[in-house]
């Protein structure tokens, strides 16, 4: 079931062309200016696309991987040991962007399907029918965590006695990163619906802008009120009382409670921290890595391409167009991400419930990761 519209249609970020060898995806890099719909042919074409960042948010990056390993089964060369090759192709998938653990995961998950499928003439229905459960899962989980944020949000709307709730967010982590809802955003969009008086204070999010380009066109297309603002301005907001909330995602999080997300939200929680407002991280359960332990040390943190820096996207006349920044000779260095500690999250919401950020409610809401 699709929630999300854009302009009355109803839409995902990726699905299964009717065809059915064919995966297509919204090509973000080019929202909200141009509405773009990519195909994906082979593991190579998923490849790109994750790496381009055709798609990217940890959840949608898991179900892409999932489908990924669908075209692989489906593009098996005759006469080569099937098992050997579809191993070396998920490797290629896996290895594709390093920071998002869904990837693994998702890739992971249908590979494990197809090998039990000793019939090979029906591992490609295999694949599909795992691809597809992974992709309504994500959706299933990012609305629970709509469900399980909302009393968050209720709770400083009664307290404010009715009165706008500000919830600052940073990046996105709304339905194009995550299939449907979103993780960040899905508290937003089940307050709204509610009928909670809510403003969104959106970070631009640079280098590449998914705030201002993606957070902004969804909320927008939502009818949710809210404002584009520069990565620096949240703290001056939150001195001044125009923060009540702040709510991000993450593309990995330890089981200790530490947050990998978009370069700048370590900033975020620093000022959030200081100026008493509550810090939430929201995710499935999928974007937890159960083994590790020291998030600061042991995430691999993602270098990017330093022109994401140099240059800047927007719409010049009618047409969207690049133009540099700083001299044409200056470097530029481009972490993708940071890592929160978690001694700075107030807690995480996840489609099981909301937990502090500690091993022991962690834990407690996953006991079946326990062991792992």
């Amino acid at each position: 079931m699709n929630i999300m519209k854009v302009d009355g249609k109803d839409i995902r970020p990726i699905w299964l062309h009717e065809n059915r060898r064919t995966v297509q995806v919204i090509d973000q890099r080019w929202l909200p200016h141009e509405f773009v719909v990519a195909d994906v042919h082979d593991v190579d074409d998923t490849i790109t696309i994750i790496q381009e960042m055709y798609v990217r948010g940890a959840p949608l990056i898991g179900a892409t991987g999932a489908w990924g390993v669908y075209l692989a089964v489906l593009n098996a060369p005759e006469g080569r040991a099937e098992n050997v090759y579809l191993d070396a192709e998920c490797v290629r998938l896996k290895t594709a962007r390093p920071t998002a653990v869904n990837l693994e995961w998702g890739v992971d998950r249908v590979l494990q399907a197809v090998i039990a499928e000793a019939d090979i003439s029906q591992r490609p229905a295999t694949a599909a029918a795992e691809a597809e459960a992974v992709t309504e899962e994500e959706a299933e989980n990012c609305r629970l965590i709509g469900v399980h944020g909302l009393p968050l949000i209720e709770k400083i709307s009664r307290r404010k006695k009715g009165k706008t709730v500000n919830i600052l967010t940073h990046c996105n982590a709304g339905w194009l990163a995550c299939i449907e809802w979103g993780t960040a955003t899905a508290p937003m969009y089940a307050a709204f619906d509610a009928g909670v008086d809510i403003h969104v204070w959106v970070d631009e999010t640079r280098p590449l802008n998914q705030g201002s380009r993606l957070t902004a066109w969804e909320l927008g297309k939502y009818g949710i009120d809210h404002t584009v603002i520069v990565d620096n301005a949240g703290g001056h907001l939150m001195q001044h009382g125009q923060v009540d909330l702040v709510i991000t995602g993450t593309d990995r999080s330890t089981y200790t409670g530490d947050v990998a997300n978009k370069i700048g939200t370590y900033l975020k929680a620093l000022a959030a921290r200081d100026n008493n407002i509550p810090f939430y991280v929201a995710l499935p359960s999928s974007t937890f890595d159960w083994t590790l332990r020291d998030g600061v040390h042991e995430i691999p943190i993602e270098d990017r391409n330093p022109d994401e820096i140099r240059f800047i996207q927007g719409l010049t006349g009618k047409e969207v167009s690049e133009v540099l920044v700083p001299p044409a000779d200056s470097p530029a260095g481009n972490p993708a991400f940071d890592v929160t500690p978690a001694r700075l999250v107030t807690g995480f919401i996840t489609e099981r419930g909301v937990c502090g950020a500690s091993e022991i409610e962690i834990l407690g809401l996953f006991p079946e990761k326990k062991s792992v």
